[in-house]
Formats: structure tokens, C-alpha cells, sequence
């Protein structure tokens, strides 16, 4: 039966008559469901490649389900094997199938090559690992886009050990024991999404700005501008280099923390660094980043004539 298919395929029948695959073919000519007909025809093809499984096959020591898995695992052999280490997997697969069934077989064979040739599966994963570590990192992307209503939504793709890194990150902040000793009872627990959300924010906010690539002689850091009313307990909104809007508590909680450096506008329309709790100091030389990044904003929210 397997030989009279190989010789169907190979006289392309199947194709002859408008069935679009040899499987389809033996679908319809056999009333055979299109599951089990594709089987046959993967099962007839492999008995053709390999020659012990076809004897075994014919003398009843492996049916089709095991002949399929069998055929399945030698085929992802690497293709420069050596043919002699192919036949003895072949023969291993073989008597481990009077063992195993088909579902037992399918385990062995992917750790066939470590069987027959432990330096070659070795140096098989180990290509297969750095392929796919390349094409981890060619696929890295991030997007993000601002909804107008306050919030970002964003889609990212990271290479295995980078997603690792980053859920370990995301864990170890939203741990309950973390969150309580930062802002105190929890109260009810919130659900675990949401709790790794609120943790990427404080990942991103907690980065020191000191450690970022500079930019133009500038750490790449937000800078905030706002009226000197609204620093001191006003309401006015606080605007951001990026175009966005803030608002006064916020930029004003932000003024406390490392990276954000409200640019701070006076009645004379002179640039002051806002230091926080330690009070605030002008900006006027531009010797430091810091104060580069005020004048810029300085610079831009001052008219000049023409």
C-alpha cells in the first residue's frame, strides 16, 4: 500500500486527476478522513527514506502511529550527520517502539541525537540556541502611542533572557512585603496585572538618569515647565518637553524625585532648578546639564524680537 502511494506521488496522480495533494487524493479515492489519509501518505513517504523502519513496519514490530513519530525524529536530524549515526537512531527508535508508544517515542526523539552522538547534539543545540537568540534579537520591538486621555498603551517584543530579566525585575517591586514597606497597608489586593503595571511604572521612574546616554550634551532627562504659583500649591498645569500636559501635584511630587527637573519660570522670566526639598537655585551660566536643559526650555518660552 505505502510503496503503490510512493509511486502515485511520484507519477503525480494526484495532480493528473485536480486533487490538490496526494493526501487529498487518498481522501477522496479511500473515503479515508483527511487526517488519517495524510498520515498515510507522511508514513509512505518516510518507509521510502528509511529502510529498517520499513522492514519493521512489514514484520509488525511498529505500527503507523509509531512509524509517523519515528520518521518524524530522523528527519530532524541535522542534515550533515553522518549516515552511519542516522541508521543507528534509526535502530535505537526501533527497539525502543516494542517500549514505547507512539506519544513515549515522540519524548526519545527529541533527544535523539544525544543518544547516538552526544558532541553533536551539543554543538546542534548550540547552533540552533544562537540562531535563535539572533533572530530573538532582530525581533525586538516597542511601540507606544498616547491616547489623549492621560494614559500610553504600548506592545513590546524582547528576547528570552531580557523578558526573563524583566519579570524578575517586575516581581521582586510588586511583591506585597515591597509595596507595604513603600506606601504601607495594601489593603485589598490588587489584581496581579495591574500590580505589574504599577510596578514597570516605578521600574522606569526608579532608572537613574545619571546612567542614560547623552543627548546634545544633556542627560536624556524630562523636563518639566511650570508657573512659579503652580510650584507652590497652584492648579495651573505643568507642560512637558514632549508636549504633554501634567498636572501641578504631579509635577510637584515629580520636582522631589531624580530625573525630572521642572523648568521653573520666574516673574522675569529667569530659569531656576528646582531642587526638591532643598530649596531651588538660578540657573543662569548653563555650566551644568541640568541647567542646559532649564535654558533650553527657557529659550523657548521667551519671546524674541523677530
Amino acid at each position: 500500500k505505502t510503496r503503490t502511494l510512493t509511486q502515485v506521488d511520484a507519477l503525480d496522480v494526484p495532480k493528473q486527476s485536480g486533487a490538490t495533494s496526494t493526501g487529498n487524493w487518498l481522501a477522496v479515492h479511500t473515503n479515508l478522513t483527511r487526517t488519517s489519509a495524510f498520515r498515510t501518505v507522511r508514513v509512505a513517504a518516510g518507509l521510502e527514506r528509511y529502510d529498517q523502519v520499513r522492514e519493521a513496519m512489514a514484520e509488525g514490530r511498529v505500527h503507523a502511529e509509531q512509524v509517523e513519530v519515528i520518521v518524524r525524529a530522523l528527519d530532524d536530524l541535522p542534515d550533515d550527520l553522518d549516515p552511519n549515526l542516522v541508521e543507528e537512531a534509526e535502530g535505537h527508535l526501533i527497539t525502543e517502539a516494542s517500549r514505547f508508544d507512539a506519544v513515549g517515542l515522540k519524548k526519545l526523539g527529541r533527544r535523539l541525537l544525544e543518544v547516538v552522538d552526544q558532541d553533536a547534539a551539543d554543538a546542534h543545540e548550540a547552533k540552533l540556541l544562537e540562531k535563535e537568540e539572533r533572530d530573538a534579537q532582530a525581533a525586538m520591538r516597542l511601540t507606544m502611542y498616547d491616547d489623549g486621555h492621560g494614559k500610553v498603551h504600548g506592545r513590546f517584543v524582547l528576547d528570552a533572557y531580557t523578558g526573563a530579566a524583566l519579570r524578575k525585575m517586575l516581581l521582586s517591586i510588586a511583591a506585597p512585603k515591597h509595596q507595604a514597606a513603600t506606601q504601607g497597608p495594601l489593603g485589598e489586593r490588587k489584581p496581579t496585572a495591574e500590580r505589574m503595571g504599577q510596578a514597570f511604572g516605578e521600574l522606569i521612574n526608579r532608572y537613574p538618569v545619571g546612567r542614560l546616554p547623552q543627548a546634545g550634551g544633556m542627560n536624556a532627562t524630562l523636563v518639566v515647565t511650570m508657573t512659579l504659583d503652580s510650584l507652590m500649591g497652584g492648579l495651573k498645569a505643568a507642560q512637558l518637553d514632549t508636549g504633554g500636559v501634567i498636572s501641578a501635584s504631579l509635577a510637584r511630587r515629580m520636582a522631589c524625585e531624580a530625573g525630572i527637573i521642572p523648568a521653573v519660570l520666574g516673574g522675569k522670566s529667569e530659569s531656576w532648578i528646582w531642587a526638591g526639598r532643598g530649596g531651588s537655585t538660578p540657573a543662569r551660566d548653563g555650566s551644568s546639564s541640568c541647567s542646559r536643559s532649564v535654558a533650553v526650555r527657557s529659550t523657548a518660552a521667551t519671546p524674541h524680537p523677530g
